[in-house]
């Protein structure tokens, strides 16, 4: 097993509901199945417990842990919450992103700004900032931050775009500063994929099926006119979490079927 022995804690373990898999639930599942301790965290208690329960159905050790990422009180629970519960901690999967409510520039209001910059980097900052100590003193860690390609392609509102720019300077940063310790970073770009808060929002909003919503998405994708799923990003947070990753560090890995890469 490629994580066997290893603790996970997976910020943004529940989901939404919906007709698919989103992506903290997938990579929780998928680092069950190989091997992994994990520490499941979510602000909807009810949700990370629903996942615990599909990961203990694979045969895996599994806490819950409820948490609000824009309080640094939550953010430093999770980290001692975790080496409580199993000793150390190996791996931080950060899934945290949320765009409802974004706009373009002129009509962007100060609170909204404020409260998404607050989920998408400033949460993601300070439980960096509370587990790094524990990885230091192993002197060793993994740290993998969910991203966007929203934040190197054009994109329609201000603050997702720039918080997950943000996203990936932190990265940067945190693979830099801390690779004397053994610890590395890197963060995933997904583009489009087929999760339940990426298609339920937007056929609320718009007032059409879902099916509508994927095929407009599926249109814009190079590779094959398909759309990826949260396994994608599952899968791709397991290469970078596991030991075949041990010589990568400050990678910002776009997991989008070739959106990035068109141009023109």
């Amino acid at each position: 097993m490629r994580l066997e022995g290893k603790v996970a804690i997976i910020v943004g373990a529940g989901q939404q509901p919906g007709e698919t898999i989103g992506n903290g639930r997938a990579t929780a599942l998928r680092f069950a199945r190989e091997g992994a301790r994990l520490f499941l965290v979510d602000r909807d208690l009810d949700r990370a417990a629903e996942t615990r329960t599909l990961c203990e159905a694979e045969g895996a050790q599994a806490d819950v842990f409820a948490a609000d990422i824009t309080r640094e009180e939550d953010c430093a629970g999770i980290a001692s919450g975790c080496v409580d519960r199993f000793g150390r901690i190996d791996i931080l999967h950060n899934n945290v992103g949320r765009s409802e409510g974004d706009r373009e520039t002129t009509g962007m209001d100060r609170e909204t700004w404020d409260f998404l910059m607050a989920m998408n980097v400033t949460g993601m900052f300070l439980v960096c900032k509370h587990v790094l100590p524990v990885m230091r003193e192993q002197r060793s860690g993994v740290i993998i931050n969910i991203s966007s390609i929203a934040s190197t392609c054009s994109h329609n509102t201000v603050t997702y775009k720039t918080g997950k720019g943000a996203v990936n300077t932190l990265t940067h940063h945190l693979a830099m500063e801390n690779a004397s310790w053994g610890v590395r970073a890197n963060a995933i770009l997904p583009g489009l994929m087929d999760t339940p808060m990426a298609i339920e929002r937007r056929a609320r909003e718009q007032n059409v099926d879902r099916e509508t919503v994927r095929q407009a998405r599926h249109e814009r994708v190079p590779l094959l006119q398909q759309m990826g799923t949260a396994w994608d990003v599952a899968n791709a947070a397991l290469f970078l979490a596991s030991d075949e990753a041990a010589y990568v560090t400050g990678l910002i890995m776009p997991v989008d079927g070739g959106l990035s890469a068109k141009i023109g």
